[in-house]
């Protein structure tokens, strides 16, 4: 899998490591039970810190879409489906578009409760 980062952008790098994995496995190139880089060599071959890593990692985690096991590494969770990192990265969107607007969270529930319920 190829990560790639841009540190002139204003995306922290953390949150472009976990995008490229969630658009992997958005588009089908990152499947189940597939192991990512090692935090470590990750960090060596984009120059940033092991921790920007693993805070892109922990992302994914939290949003269920990877396993982090110590001493394996970090894994694509089996039975995930792709269009889960499409929604998410969507959500993501979503949310960085509300903070330009100045919308608070719970703004942006009601819209997304709303446009649920018109869908």
């Amino acid at each position: 899998m190829l990560i790639r980062v841009d540190p002139t952008r204003a995306t922290p790098l953390a949150d472009q490591i976990a995008a490229c994995v969630r658009r992997g496995i958005a588009d089908g190139s990152v499947r189940g039970g597939e192991r990512l880089p090692g935090a470590r060599d990750l960090a060596a071959s984009l120059q940033v810190s092991i921790h920007t890593v693993l805070a892109g990692y922990q992302s994914l985690r939290d949003e269920g879409l990877i396993e982090l096991r110590r001493g394996r590494g970090a894994i694509v969770r089996d039975g995930v489906p792709a269009g889960r990192a499409a929604v998410v990265e969507l959500a993501r969107d979503l949310v960085r578009a509300a903070r330009r607007f100045d919308l608070d969270d719970e703004e942006v529930v009601a819209l997304v409760r709303a446009a649920a319920r018109t869908s």
